[in-house]
């Protein structure tokens, strides 16, 4: 990954990679499957040879271009958001970056914690991450929408067997974290309302945080929790919560592609409320008609069919599913036949 400190000048074959979200995505010095060396590639990609394995990046300057975590669960359940808002790309093995075969869009796979970082710099318009990680890269983003997975606290940790349970107990102590910044900015403040003696020592790992009381190497750790199982396999316990986050769609507040970036959001969105429902179909007693608009009124109203036999109409409504089971055994009490659920692939209500 380029450092995002200094100047970038990530090389293909002898020339820079002027945007560095493009030139993550790309190894140095060689091109995948033996292809010719780039020349150069730019937001505008004029110079890119036709016969690379890299696709038409001649395109670029005009495509938005929307990051998405690489690899992991995050990546994962992104995969699927894009699948259901019809986002179409065919990403090359080995390449992490690929075009939209039905619109004007370049995905990029970046580290899910460096996608803040590219967004807030211009290099990428559009991007998903989690809350956690916008908050550890200290950037402002525009927040488009939450989607509502990923769903997790930070929060400081400590070995239960320590006794301490008040933060305040850990200042000047050893803290080891992922998130550095988020860490310091919190037991800066805490070192100054305490007024210890020797700050607090944040040590930085990459990975395995929970491991760290165990090994000796830290009095306490700020780490993610999700269901709280690991953390409690490692005997820690959780006493306070520095932030609470999710995965979100977040933008660039300077973006040129704010039309293309609407109409990717109103997809994702109709995604992630069709996966909260099922449409319910089902006949009813005409004369009963006001009981079971009670059990189903839909989003305004549900829907009413007359069938052939008149003194039965067909209804149709959306419900949540949580309450779906539910819903179908009051339906089926009240005198409903042939009840039927059906799973949405997008919405727009």
């Amino acid at each position: 990954m380029a450092s995002n400190n200094g100047p970038i000048d990530i090389r293909i074959g002898t020339a820079p990679l002027a945007n560095p979200a493009v030139a993550a995505v790309y190894q140095p010095l060689t091109t995948p499957f033996g292809s010719p060396p780039v020349e150069s590639v730019t937001r505008n990609h004029s110079r890119v040879p036709s016969n690379t394995t890299f696709g038409d990046l001649s395109d670029l300057s005009d495509r938005l271009l929307f990051a998405v975590p690489k690899k992991g669960r995050l990546a994962e359940l992104t995969l699927k958001f894009l699948e259901g808002a019809d986002v179409q790309f065919n990403r090359k093995n080995r390449l992490d970056i690929a075009l939209s075969t039905n619109l004007p869009v370049a995905v990029v796979f970046l580290p899910a914690a460096d996608i803040p970082k590219y967004i807030a710099d211009g290099n990428v318009d559009l991007g998903i991450t989690g809350r956690d990680m916008i908050a550890e890269a200290d950037v402002k983003l525009n927040e488009v929408l939450a989607l509502g997975f990923g769903k997790c606290k930070l929060c400081v940790q400590v070995p239960i067997r320590s006794g301490i349970r008040d933060p305040k107990d850990l200042a000047g102590k050893r803290i080891v974290t992922s998130f550095e910044n988020l860490a310091k900015k919190y037991f800066g403040e805490l070192d100054s309302a305490v007024k210890s003696v020797s700050p607090t020592h944040i040590e930085y790992v990459s990975g395995s945080v929970e491991a760290a009381c165990a090994l000796g190497l830290a009095d306490g750790i700020i780490d993610l929790v999700e269901s709280g199982e690991t953390m409690r396999a490692a005997g820690l316990v959780a006493i306070h919560t520095i932030i609470e986050s999710e995965t979100v769609l977040v933008s660039n507040p300077h973006t040129s592609k704010q039309p293309l970036i609407d109409k990717i959001s109103n997809r994702i969105a109709g995604y992630v409320n069709a996966q909260r429902y099922y449409y319910c179909t089902y006949n009813a007693p005409k004369d009963r008609l006001k009981e079971f608009h009670r059990i189903t009124p839909g989003k305004k109203a549900p829907t009413v069919t007359p069938l052939d036999d008149e003194d039965w109409v067909s209804v149709s409504a959306m419900v949540e599913k949580k309450s779906a089971a539910e819903i179908m055994d009051k339906l089926e009490i009240a005198g409903a036949r042939d009840i039927l659920l059906f799973a949405l692939a997008n919405t727009r209500v």
